[in-house]
């Protein structure tokens, strides 16, 4: 009986380790990038470089923050729809786009915009 008691005991440790673990590396974010997220701090000059060419990631303003695109089909080589990356499009997504910024929701916050 006391054998059993320990094989359980042990099987209760490990499935404890595994679920800690699991929620240590869903909480890490691990995203890839070196900035957690909203960290980046970039001027308007800065995010052009962020225009999804050339290897470089594709990141879009709006009303001050920073978001990342890059993994967005619709933003193929930093373009969708007329629409560049590398800039603050708040007014395009506010007031042309159809989905406004609803889809923002979707894509990760890289950081804010800064004097």
């Amino acid at each position: 009986m006391k054998e059993k008691y320990k094989v359980k005991k042990i099987w209760m440790v490990i499935t404890l380790l595994l679920v800690v673990g699991f929620l240590i590396v869903g909480c890490s974010g691990g995203g890839g990038n070196d900035t957690a997220e909203g960290d980046l701090e970039l001027t308007l000059e800065e995010l052009a470089q962020y225009n999804g060419k050339d290897g470089n990631p594709a990141y879009v303003a709006v009303d001050g923050v920073v978001y990342d695109v890059s993994e967005s089909s619709r933003w193929a080589d930093g373009e969708h729809n007329g629409f560049e990356a590398g800039n603050d499009l708040t007014e395009e997504i506010k007031n042309v786009s159809p989905h406004g910024t609803s889809t923002l929701s979707r894509m990760p916050v890289v950081g804010k915009i800064v004097e």
